[in-house]
């Protein structure tokens, strides 16, 4: 084998490195050759085709210079026609000697003023100057653009017209005699026609105009119809010299009145030169202008699907925003637009809708009406082609909405399209604001250089985390994150609904501290003093700060934050500051100084809130006598009847070292960690705080939560198969100590993870920490090995593959239906629903005869009538939180457009991110021992002063005397027959077959098939002893009393004994169908506190304020403090 190296030359000595760097002239020498290219350019007929056609700005020149030419030689005609007189000769003389004036007679024709006219000397010279130039310029472009079939170029129309116009002009020169020969002139008006065609191309080519067919087939169509009656003027003139002399004018009329179909007859042609000239025209016309009009219908109809142009005048001078999405739902839009235009700010700014399919027959339909008509705007486009972007002026845009479509069954499939569509626009324009909606949290990082981006589903998993804990989250932030005015169900008779519809108008709103009559007066004083006395007086809820230097939201700071006067500060109320009117009221106060200022219903502050027109009025206490210190309290004695001290200490404006119980939490959880219970030991559950090792996906936010010290086999993770280190096939085999959260999903996607996370949290007691049990199937089997007969919660998620249907609301049929079973056989679970379209959560725990249910849906019609974009909030199961939709989250998008904190805010609120110092949603219970407290305001105080809470609502549940449904009535008909005698009933059978049937006519409600087995016992019941018979009747009966209920409960408890499971605990029975239960956000100070409220409580960072100093001098301080917190904040 030959060494390759051997091969290689050297390098000759002058290849040095010196010369490497400084250059070689002998460089110059070498045998090295010049290549030139293009060489085929440089010649004289390419350079000609180059400035002739190629290059577009000389070439539109050039088209422009020849209309121009052709409008001239138009002119130059009718400036002839005008100077020429019929009567006079017409220069025949030396042609035709035998030619004289002879008048008109219908059967013969003088042809002489046909073929002659008078062309003066001067007019002649120009209209010849002007047909040589047409015709040099003919024959250059012909020449340029041959290619090789001649005649293909000498047969075009354009070429043939230009000879008949230009080459007769050419002749008059060598031939002097023909200077007043008729030449047709006027048909220049065609070759202009073609010119300012083909000039208009080169424009817009010039330009980079792509979009303007629709703008050349009407410039056509124009030219098109002012050719064609310019040609009929011209010719019927000129014919017409051999008949009625008419002038142009006269022409004119008749082609009008000709076209028009008019017709009035008072000017019309004599000889039969004219008239066929007519019919010939008229015979064109029909012919091209309805072609014309075709192609113009057929281009408006299609620029009608794609939308058009925005132009850009009115992007320059107006404001607009761009929403791109794959595929366009009426829902999608609608709120989109009652969210967008709910803001007053809003009301000027126009609405793009980029979107790659066709409108959408609803759609169309929408936006033809006149509100949206004129300020929404839809063009058929993709936003990964520049030309569609700037179509929709996608860098004069205000932001861009990016939505994914969950429609879709592949759900990361269309992450990627959202992820292109948003690299696609940050290309375009840099600058634009980007609001994304993802769907996968796994795709999250890809568009990090986003503004806002809401991922679906950590919110939803994060809510549904939350309403086991907080029950109806998801209905709380579905409230405060859409714009409402609170008078929905302000006309319903049931006072529950005014309530709930008033408080649902509160949403989060920001301020600067010194610009704000709310909390100005409160700088230099603590978080916790301005949040109760701001309620107290305001009625506002103040929930967190932001620094000026500091981009972090701080929700709940605590009571050692000293408000500042550059603090941005957040509070619930329903409307902003801005928008509020204050009106001081006189307060007539009483001579007892020493009666406390909460001492009876008058003396509480008055919250009377009037909403019209965006303006808010808020009736405020007079407050010119109180002390700066805060509201002075009677104390009562300590010595009561239950030993409780039922005092509640004053909220103080610095916080005091000393008083604080912040390490409440700790307190619990050092205690559960230094004594560790018989149930822990007996279980082997060993728990350690800490971040979790692993992270799911790129982008989660590291949370601070209760850990194992060990990982848990994979083996172990399965609750229905034993393995080697346990042998447990179900869940009451484990043994768990709280009651479990069953989770019923179809994949165990990253999502999950947002669901653990919270129900982990490192501030939850390790003695509250449920099981979570992952069910990825729900058969009944299934279902009853998990645990099922006595868990805490049971979460539905919607199933990502019935997504997508034939019909779009059929995506939540399989979800619906088989909670509905649910419902029925296990009525006692509380479940939590999830579905893709808000207008079915009616659906849930569906009663066909359920008046009540009724009588709400009526008022779901009528709130949606009046406008409210929270028509469905008055449905019992969203009220509950027993059912939420992620598609009613969209609108958090959209509010950040105008309130830029508001993701952040929900994130912290739902546990999805957590900031040092900021605090976290929990709740609390109102017991019987808590009502001494009475008022919501007392409440506020209480938890300020004490633990630093800062309450933001109430959930209540009531009784409610709703009307009998079918299951009560099957209920209620057991019980009256249980009052019956057997014995009687068995002795007169004949009757009581008839008493059935009567039975059955007044119980409808009754199930046909339990009567027709009755009735078949008893027509087959043969005469037997009476022990056979009595026992045969009771069978009959119970056959007959049993529910259908009954039969659901009995079905499932054979199926646990098949199963080897324990009935134990299976209530058949405690069913939720009695009681009502609904959100009051930001109550007023005056609202009374009821038993078995539940308390949103925004609690302040335990961590945030413990001493670095060691764990034993923490957990001291937390125990000794803490068990008084506990003994006196136990609400």
């Amino acid at each position: 084998m030959v060494d390759l190296e051997s091969e290689v030359p050297p390098l000759p000595p002058r290849y040095r490195f010196r010369d490497l760097l400084l250059g070689d002239q002998g460089w110059q020498n070498d045998d090295r050759v010049q290549v030139e290219f293009y060489m085929n350019e440089n010649t004289f007929k390419e350079r000609l085709k180059l400035f002739f056609i190629k290059n577009q700005r000389s070439s539109l020149r050039i088209r422009l210079f020849n209309f121009s030419l052709k409008l001239l030689s138009c002119l130059l005609y009718i400036i002839r026609v005008l100077l020429d007189d019929p009567t006079q000769g017409h220069g025949c003389k030396e042609l035709n000697r035998g030619c004289s004036s002879q008048n008109y007679t219908p059967t013969k024709i003088d042809w002489s003023p046909i073929i002659w006219v008078n062309r003066s000397l001067p007019l002649w010279g120009l209209q010849v100057s002007v047909a040589l130039i047409s015709l040099f310029e003919t024959m250059l472009l012909g020449y340029l653009s041959y290619k090789g079939n001649l005649w293909e170029q000498v047969l075009r129309i354009p070429f043939l017209l230009e000879i008949i116009n230009a080459v007769p002009f050419i002749i008059t020169i060598f031939w002097p005699a023909l200077r007043n020969i008729f030449i047709p002139v006027f048909l220049n008006c065609w070759l202009a026609k073609h010119a300012l065609e083909n000039m208009i191309n080169d424009l817009h080519r010039a330009i980079q105009r792509t979009q303007s067919a629709m703008f050349n087939q009407v410039l056509i169509l124009i030219s098109t119809l002012l050719c064609l009656i310019f040609t009929c003027i011209c010719g019927i003139q000129h014919l017409e010299r051999a008949g009625n002399k008419l002038t142009l004018f006269d022409s004119l009329y008749f082609c009008i009145v000709t076209f028009s179909t008019v017709g009035f007859g008072d000017v019309t042609p004599k000889i039969w030169p004219s008239k066929l000239l007519v019919v010939i025209m008229i015979c064109v016309a029909l012919v091209v202008l309805p072609i014309q009009f075709e192609q113009l219908a057929y281009l408006w109809m299609e620029r009608q699907k794609s939308g058009g142009n925005y132009s850009r005048h009115r992007a320059q001078t107006e404001k607009h925003v761009v929403l791109c999405v794959s595929s366009l739902k009426i829902d999608l839009l609608m709120d989109f637009l009652n969210e967008f235009y709910a803001h007053p700010r809003l009301q000027d700014y126009y609405v793009v809708i980029l979107c790659p399919t066709e409108m959408d027959a609803q759609v169309r339909r929408v936006l033809q009406i006149p509100m949206w008509s004129q300020r929404v705007i839809y063009l058929q486009g993709s936003a990964l082609k520049d030309q569609d972007l700037l179509r929709a002026k996608m860098d004069d845009a205000e932001a861009c909405f990016i939505l994914s479509s969950r429609c879709e069954v592949d759900r990361p499939a269309a992450d990627h399209q959202t992820i292109l569509r948003a690299w696609a626009v940050k290309d375009f324009a840099p600058k634009c604001p980007l609001y994304v909606q993802i769907l996968k949290p796994e795709n999250k990082f890809h568009i990090k250089f986003a503004d806002h981006v809401v991922c679906e589903e950590e919110f939803k998993y994060a809510m549904l985390a939350l309403n086991c804990i907080c029950p109806a989250t998801s209905t709380l932030i579905t409230l405060l994150v859409h714009t409402s005015r609170g008078q929905e169900g302000q006309q319903s008779p049931e006072q529950w609904q005014k309530m709930y519809g008033r408080y649902s108008g509160n949403e989060v709103y920001h301020i600067n501290l010194e610009d704000s009559t709310f909390f100005a007066e409160y700088e230099g004083k603590s978080f916790t003093y301005a949040s109760f006395h701001a309620h107290k007086k305001f009625g506002v809820c103040l929930i967190g700060v932001r620094r000026e230097d500091n981009k972090n939201i701080l929700l709940n700071p605590g009571p050692r934050y000293i408000m500042s006067s550059t603090d941005i500060c957040f509070y619930i109320n329903i409307t902003k500051e801005e928008n509020s009117a204050f009106k001081k009221q006189e307060q007539h106060r009483k001579n007892k100084e020493s009666k406390s200022y909460y001492h009876g219903p008058s003396r509480l502050p008055l919250h009377s809130v009037i909403a019209s027109m965006g303006t808010v009025a808020i009736d405020l206490q007079d407050t010119g006598c109180r002390s700066s210190s805060g509201p002075t309290l009677t104390l009562p004695s300590e010595g009561s009847k239950d030993g409780r001290r039922s005092s509640i200490a004053p909220v103080l404006e610095v916080a005091d070292s000393s008083s604080l119980q912040t390490c409440d939490l700790l307190s619990d959880q050092s205690e559960d960690e230094t004594t560790p219970s018989d149930d822990d030991i007996s279980t082997g559950l060993e728990y350690a705080k800490g971040y979790p090792p692993y992270s799911p996906y790129i982008g989660s936010s590291p949370t601070f939560c209760h850990l194992l010290h060990e990982k848990v086999p994979f083996c172990c993770l399965r609750l229905d198969k034993g393995c080697q280190h346990n042998y447990y096939e179900d869940a009451k085999a484990y043994g768990f100590k709280n009651k479990l959260i069953i989770v019923a999903a179809e994949t165990a996607g990253n999502g999950l993870y947002n669901f653990i996370v919270p129900l982990r949290a490192y501030y939850r007691p390790k003695k509250e920490l449920n099981p979570i049990v992952l069910l990825l199937d729900n058969p009944l089997d299934d279902l009853l090995r998990c645990g099922v007969t006595f868990a805490a919660n049971m979460v539905v998620v919607d199933k990502e593959s019935t997504m997508s249907a034939e019909e779009d609301y059929m995506a939540d049929a399989k979800t619906i239906v088989n909670v509905q079973t649910l419902f029925r056989l296990f009525s006692s679970l509380s479940i939590i629903t999830e579905l893709t379209h808000p207008a079915n959560m009616r659906f849930m725990q569906f009663r066909a005869k359920d008046c009540y249910s009724l009588a709400l849906s009526k008022l779901e019609k009528k709130e949606r009538e009046k406008g409210s974009n929270l028509a469905f909030m008055f449905r019992l199961p969203f009220a509950a939180g027993r059912v939420f939709s992620i598609s009613m989250l969209d609108t958090l998008l959209y509010q950040s457009f105008v309130k830029d904190y508001m993701i952040s805010i929900t994130r912290l609120l739902l546990g999805l991110d957590t900031t040092p110092g900021s605090g976290f949603l929990c709740s609390m219970k109102i017991t019987e021992d808590d009502l001494w407290i009475r008022t919501y305001a007392r409440l506020y105080q209480k938890l300020c002063s004490s633990t630093g809470d800062i309450p933001i609502g109430i959930y209540r549940t009531e009784s409610q005397k709703l009307t009998t449904s079918e299951s009560q009535i099957s209920i209620s008909v057991e019980e009256w027959e249980d009052t019956k005698d057997t014995k009687e009933q068995i002795n007169n059978r004949n009757n009581h077959r008839n008493s059935t049937s009567s039975d059955q006519s007044d119980h409808p409600l009754l199930r046909r098939k339990s009567m027709q087995w009755a009735r078949r016992l008893s027509r087959k019941v043969p005469k037997h002893s009476g022990k056979t018979a009595e026992k045969i009747s009771q069978q009959r009966m119970s056959l007959y009393k049993r529910s259908e209920r009954q039969e659901l409960a009995e079905l499932v408890k054979n199926r646990m004994k098949h199963l080897g499971l324990s009935t134990a605990g299976y209530d058949e029975m405690n069913d939720h169908q009695n009681t009502v239960s609904y959100i009051l956000i930001n109550p007023s100070p005056d609202t009374r506190l009821e038993l078995n409220d539940v308390v949103y409580l925004i609690r302040p960072d335990p961590l945030a304020y413990v001493p670095n100093t060691a764990t034993s001098q923490k957990n001291s301080f937390c125990n000794t403090v803490g068990q008084d917190a506990r003994e006196e904040t136990q609400l």
